[in-house]
């Protein structure tokens, strides 16, 4: 019997990535949703290709074009994520949650009841909502696996292991794109700079989080609450060919070190054999790579937005929230040439402490409108701060 998969988010990168991993084994798989938000060429090719009966678009001007061009066809198109229980009489089995942003949010939670196993490639969710995430999974009894390629690494390496036998989890960061940059020629760089990513072919917001260190920031995050852990037990070290992605040190004095290639595809391709003995055709071991580590501490003066990891609290909190949103706005505003990008790091810290958003880290979320409000308000105080806030 063909597994029942849906992707929301599938003209992305990591959507694309799933579906070119399905379309060599197409005889065991049956996509029956597929979603974007303004990308309606995309995703009607994909419909076209793999015979997808329903998809999602959630720009109201991409869905009426779609829905002008559909019809007299056999694709039932919607707008939004009302209709999943329409979608799904029963449940399928495998989700890629893979929507950009806070965007993401309402819909990684909504689906997580129609589905066997979730796969979170959202990282927004993870760090705003995972005790709602969580406590989802438990009433829907769904499996939930990481797919990023540091925590895909963890989970691999903690199979079968009890966590409290870890001693320490080392993420490793590729430094990015200014890694050998110095400071001083910040002032003069140049957009295209920073979007080249020596490793990794990414979009421009977290190619630009990934030069702050902001993206391993979050990733830290994303670790502490996945395997519930301590933030003393997790720790950035620099490696810049991004061929090493965790090293998990024991208790008993033993490690691990999980490397793969710099390809999404080896832990999405995980995710979806995780039950089935399925080979997935690779590189040789790359020995040049191994041979040639080059671990590092990070440099705190550098990457001073790692600082963040010291005075988190070990609940969830909304904070974590305020983190996300301030983040976002602010690249969004660098990207639109409204500050400048050491404006990022300096504005950031100054407004993460201020005072009426420090009480949010005693404060959990109860709800997702507490994270959606949350953030709506930060973007807009960041906004009529920004100019007081950069000087």
């Amino acid at each position: 019997m063909k597994k029942k998969i849906a992707i929301l988010g599938s003209t992305g990168s990591i959507g694309k990535t799933l579906l070119k991993i399905i379309s060599k084994d197409k005889k065991n798989f049956k996509v029956e949703l597929i979603t974007a938000k303004t990308n309606y060429k995309k995703i009607l090719e994909q419909a076209k290709l793999f015979k997808i009966k329903n998809i999602i678009i959630t720009d109201q001007k991409s869905y009426n074009i779609v829905k002008t061009k559909l019809k007299k066809g056999k694709i039932n198109i919607y707008k939004d994520f009302k209709s999943l229980n329409k979608i799904f009489p029963k449940k399928i089995d495998y989700v890629m949650s893979s929507i950009v942003g806070i965007d993401g949010l309402i819909p990684t939670l909504n689906i997580i009841k129609y589905t066997k196993k979730i796969t979170i490639a959202n990282k927004e969710s993870i760090i705003c909502a995972w005790n709602l995430i969580n406590r989802k999974l438990k009433k829907s009894n769904t499996e939930f696996l990481p797919v990023d390629s540091e925590h895909f690494s963890i989970w691999y390496a903690l199979k079968n292991v009890n966590v409290s036998n870890v001693d320490k989890i080392y993420l490793t960061a590729s430094g990015g794109s200014l890694f050998n940059v110095p400071q001083k020629k910040y002032k003069n760089l140049q957009l295209n700079q920073i979007l080249k990513h020596p490793n990794w072919k990414m979009g421009q917001k977290i190619t630009i989080d990934s030069s702050t260190m902001m993206n391993k920031v979050f990733e830290v995050i994303e670790a502490k609450k996945l395997f519930n852990l301590d933030y003393k037990k997790l720790i950035i070290l620099i490696h810049p060919k991004s061929y090493l992605h965790a090293i998990v040190k024991f208790n008993d004095g033993m490690i691990k070190l999980i490397a793969h290639d710099t390809t999404m595809e080896i832990p999405i391709f995980n995710t979806l054999y995780s039950k089935d003995s399925k080979s997935l055709k690779t590189k040789k071991l790359n020995l040049d790579n191994l041979n040639n580590l080059k671990l590092s501490k990070v440099d705190k003066n550098k990457f001073p937005l790692t600082k963040i990891l010291n005075s988190l609290p070990n609940k969830n909190s909304l904070f974590e929230t305020i983190l996300v949103s301030t983040n976002d706005e602010l690249v969004k505003l660098f990207l639109n040439k409204e500050i400048s990008y050491t404006d990022i790091q300096k504005i950031m810290m100054k407004f993460i402490s201020l005072k009426e958003f420090q009480k949010y880290k005693k404060k959990q979320p109860r709800s997702i409108n507490d994270i959606l409000k949350l953030n709506k308000y930060v973007r807009l105080k960041i906004n009529s701060k920004r100019i007081y806030l950069s000087k």
